[in-house]
């Protein structure tokens, strides 16, 4: 299994407000759901950042996101070390399949693979 990219979730007020804010930094949108909105740097595409109002099917807002090439295995190493799953394994109706799981701090980390 091979980590993709990794993009801090940034809960937020206002998203049209955070949106403006990070575009001052030279985020542009690249994925707008209305409750989650994922801004990019045109010239570096993995360099992200996630606003989100909440989770649509999550009971958390992460923390963090890392998304790997194989979820599934990923799911199985944390669940075998105890580590808490706050949100289960499952395919998401907007294409990624993925799970959280509380790290030893505390932080909830969003792992997934896109379909």
């Amino acid at each position: 299994m091979s980590v993709r990219r990794v993009v801090p979730d940034i809960r937020s007020q206002d998203l049209q407000e955070s949106r403006e804010f990070y575009g001052l930094l030279g985020f542009e949108e690249v994925m707008d759901l209305g409750w989650v909105v994922a801004l990019a740097s045109p010239t570096e595409p993995k360099a992200q950042i996630i606003l989100m109002t909440g989770d649509a099917t999550a009971p958390v807002v992460p923390d963090m996101s890392v998304e790997v090439d194989d979820v599934d295995a990923a799911y199985a190493a944390v669940r075998d070390s105890g580590a808490e799953i706050v949100h289960p394994l499952q395919d998401e109706e907007w294409g990624v399949r993925r799970f959280f799981v509380r790290d030893p701090d505390g932080k909830v980390v969003n792992v997934l693979s896109h379909r």
